[in-house]
């Protein structure tokens, strides 16, 4: 009987166990996607929360109010590059983007609707930011994401075919990273 008891104290703590460190695995795979998979739309996403942050929540519902509010948010100095490009896209179609804003849909669906109307929307990504990674990481990205990073560097790999050769390449060309100019 005595040995019973034991094993039911024991059983709870290493459930625990377990438990941590599952968690600790999925952190680390969330950690891991995040550099690689840069989202669709994220520019516009960031834009659109922004113009809603930036406005009373009675006036969300109010389409000339969102139309007004997006207005003065693109107007403003301090926009970056990317948010100011996304700014070029919507002002000829604030109405559209008014129209899904007003009625509280949430600013990814925002986004992808206004896609429809102009395909570079969700084009206009944040640069992927590749200082952090380790050369292993790199040739996680797909050939496209590669393609991608050396684009906004304004380098092109000439008479590459092979993953690796784009890899060696992005790691060639880090010195050009981290100017977010156009």
């Amino acid at each position: 009987h005595h040995s019973d008891q034991q094993q039911q104290k024991q059983s709870p703590k290493k459930m625990k166990t377990t438990a941590v460190l599952a968690t600790a695995a999925v952190a680390t795979l969330s950690v891991l996607s995040s550099p690689v998979s840069a989202a669709d739309c994220e520019v516009c996403i960031k834009v659109m929360q922004d113009v809603r942050d930036s406005m009373d929540k009675a006036d969300v519902k109010s389409k000339p109010k969102v139309e007004a509010a997006l207005g003065t948010y693109c107007s403003s100095d301090n926009l970056g590059p990317r948010e100011k490009k996304i700014c070029y896209y919507i002002d000829p179609i604030k109405r559209d983007v008014a129209q899904p804003f007003s009625t509280g849909m949430p600013v990814d669906r925002v986004c992808k609707r206004i896609d429809k109307t102009n395909s570079e929307i969700c084009g206009v990504k944040f640069p992927v930011k590749t200082e952090k990674l380790e050369p292993k990481d790199l040739s996680k990205l797909r050939v496209k994401q590669l393609k991608s990073i050396l684009a906004d560097r304004g380098v092109e790999c000439t008479g590459c075919l092979e993953k690796d050769e784009f890899v060696k390449k992005v790691q060639e060309t880090e010195h050009l990273a981290g100017t977010d100019e156009f």
